[in-house]
């Protein structure tokens, strides 16, 4: 049996501790990235997903500017038309264009109901796995989960970009 010094099993104690805090504040923030990402996108996504409640309907784009369009809104069922709304759109669109989209409550803006809306709401929680996967890859040593959350952040934005 080998002895040590004091002073060397201190040392070797202090790198475990620092190797433990490396792990916990590592999946801290993963932990932390993902859930906020996930809590700005639900932010849009709810009224994509959750319809039920939520006024449906087409909007034709007649004024557009950079990122945002404004057109009368036309209900499907039982909502109620209205002469003005507001979407923003991250790509061009064409005056005359025809979107599916739902009114937000006691508001005139509106959020594409369709599958380019649905995974354009996601587009936040997919920058968040872009970064959590630098993190785990980093930080965490964690190759392959690092890949795993790359690769659903990249096809998520791709999916997005896609189908708007």
């Amino acid at each position: 049996m080998v002895k040590r010094s004091r002073s060397r099993r201190m040392a070797e104690g202090t790198w475990g501790l620092v190797l433990l805090a490396r792990v916990v504040g590592g999946w801290a923030l993963v932990l932390l990235l993902l859930a906020s990402g996930a809590w700005d996108s639900w932010k849009t996504a709810q009224y994509v997903v959750l319809t039920k409640g939520h006024e449906h309907g087409t909007m034709t784009l007649t004024n557009c500017g950079d990122s945002t369009c404004t057109g009368p809104f036309a209900p499907k069922g039982s909502a109620v038309a209205r002469p003005k709304v507001v979407i923003s759109l991250p790509v061009k669109h064409h005056v005359g264009d025809r979107v599916p989209v739902v009114v937000k409550p006691d508001t005139n803006t509106v959020v594409r109901s369709d599958w380019g809306g649905l995974f354009f709401s996601w587009v936040p929680l997919a920058g968040a796995l872009l970064l959590a996967a630098v993190v785990a890859g980093g930080a965490l040593r964690m190759p392959r989960t690092a890949w795993t959350l790359a690769a659903l952040g990249a096809a998520l934005i791709g999916a997005a970009f896609l189908l708007l």
